[in-house]
């Protein structure tokens, strides 16, 4: 009985110890975070494409702030933050996708259509990580959705734009705190 509960005690001293040890150097939630960065800033996101809904630079802004906060520990502020993130919506474009050739009586040679139309969003994300200034860059980061030819693009929903900001916001992200 002894010898059984000196196993557990040691088994759960070695639990401690890598807890402990593993703590200071990874973050089980995905990111690579210093101890010593804090903050994060995220500016309102511009739109410089003219482009989209009245209320889309509004939300690429809460989508990132959201996303950020959900997934790190950082404190989200609007600037100065340890980390900081300036954005511009730079396109918002619309465009065929999946060609299809269809054949016709009266055109024997077929025509060219979409099967399908996309929508694709691009951000130039400025990031600053004033802890360690190498990890710094300006990038263009964009995702897209590709929606039935039949759809008209004002019924892009945001749904639809959302599924897009969640990959270009994944892909700001993991570049910025996860590393990957």
């Amino acid at each position: 009985m002894i010898l059984k509960t000196c196993k557990q005690a040691s088994a759960w001293a070695v639990v401690i110890c890598l807890t402990l040890f593993l703590g200071g150097c990874y973050s089980f939630s995905g990111t690579n975070i210093s101890a010593d960065v804090k903050s994060i800033s995220i500016t309102n996101f511009n739109n410089a494409s003219g482009q989209g809904p009245a209320s889309l630079q509004q939300w690429v802004t809460e989508d990132f702030r959201d996303y950020f906060q959900r997934n790190t520990n950082l404190r989200v502020m609007p600037q100065g933050g340890d980390l900081q993130i300036e954005g511009q919506i730079m396109g918002y474009s619309f465009s065929p996708a999946a060609i299809q050739r269809t054949d016709s009586p009266a055109n024997q040679g077929g025509l060219d259509q979409a099967g399908a139309n996309r929508l694709t969003i691009t951000v130039q994300v400025k990031y600053t990580d004033t802890k360690n200034p190498a990890n710094s860059f300006d990038q263009s980061f964009n995702s897209f959705f590709d929606f039935p030819a039949n759809q008209d693009i004002n019924q892009i929903n945001r749904g639809q734009i959302n599924q897009i900001m969640d990959r270009l916001i994944y892909n700001v992200f993991t570049k910025t705190v996860a590393n990957w």
